[in-house]
């Protein structure tokens, strides 16, 4: 299963850099340039967890255009405006968009910072954790007009995430991996949203103790602890049989991520907590 959202995880968790005008970090939704009052009618977003919300939302019919790594059939036709951290300046103006989703990296922020400047309402949504991902789909149910569509895929996010750590409670916990990459070798740390949702599942992140959210792991940390499971969510096998044989990690039981739900911070979280749930899980799944 490729995953097209790596670059993105990687670069999420860092936001802005310390130059111009967007030099503070976000903490939380947040517009540039020209204040807008009414609801968007012509939305171009930059990630595909953004496009996701506003098919989620149902204001699909509101996007005129998406990301190079947008590949959900509903946006097929739609013209391609760049990548995360190159988005075309050009492309994006020339759709005449009145509202523009950005997830923010250091790798956009001057093109984004340009589109801003052009006269382009920007909205800033920085997806690091689970609450993040929450306040965001709440802005843009604002921003398109449908506050309440988002209020309701948010009681529905947390409904799911109650009844899973109920069921975790009586269960016994695994210590996990969750990968992103083999070489260099990637994985879930402390402040990444997959580190939540392996805790609402009842797992202990072997990673927990990394510096940073998407770090790159040494080879010795991972036998060092000896995770029981490891969830490959990788696009690509390089490396994966070079880990997988090493002391500690060979007795491992290994699983794949079986859709992209887990891989992406928007309306499917849901979805991919479900999902963890079972591969960390799997004799309560059986049942």
């Amino acid at each position: 299963m490729r995953n097209p959202w790596l670059p993105l995880l990687l670069l999420a968790v860092l936001g802005f850099s310390s130059v111009g005008k967007a030099a503070e970090t976000p903490s939380g939704p947040r517009f540039l340039g020209p204040k807008r009052e009414a609801k968007a009618r012509r939305v171009v977003t930059l990630a595909p967890s953004l496009t996701e919300m506003v098919l989620a939302l149902g204001a699909g019919s509101t996007l005129v255009g998406v990301s190079r790594f947008d590949e959900d059939k509903a946006v097929a036709a739609l013209p391609r405006v760049g990548g995360f951290v190159d988005p075309s300046v050009e492309a994006v103006i020339a759709l005449k968009p009145d509202l523009v989703l950005v997830q923010p990296g250091p790798g956009n922020q001057r093109p984004v910072e340009r589109m801003a400047e052009l006269g382009v309402p920007v909205l800033l949504l920085p997806l690091h954790s689970v609450a993040d991902t929450l306040s965001a789909l709440r802005a843009v149910g604002q921003a398109l007009g449908q506050a309440k569509e988002a209020e309701a895929l948010v009681s529905r996010f947390e409904a799911t995430r109650a009844r899973i750590r109920e069921a975790a409670k009586s269960l016994p916990t695994p210590r996990v991996l969750l990968v992103y990459g083999f070489e260099p070798l990637v994985v879930a740390g402390p402040g990444s949203f997959a580190n939540e949702l392996l805790r609402d599942v009842g797992a202990l992140n072997v990673a927990a103790d990394a510096g940073s959210a998407y770090p790159v792991y040494s080879v010795e940390r991972v036998v060092r602890a000896r995770p029981e499971v490891v969830v490959d969510a990788a696009d690509v096998d390089v490396g994966k049989d070079k880990l997988r044989a090493l002391p500690g990690v060979s007795s491992a039981r290994w699983v794949e991520v079986p859709s992209l739900a887990l891989l992406q911070p928007g309306p499917s979280l849901g979805k991919g907590l479900e999902e963890l749930f079972g591969l960390v899980h799997p004799e309560v799944q059986a049942r």
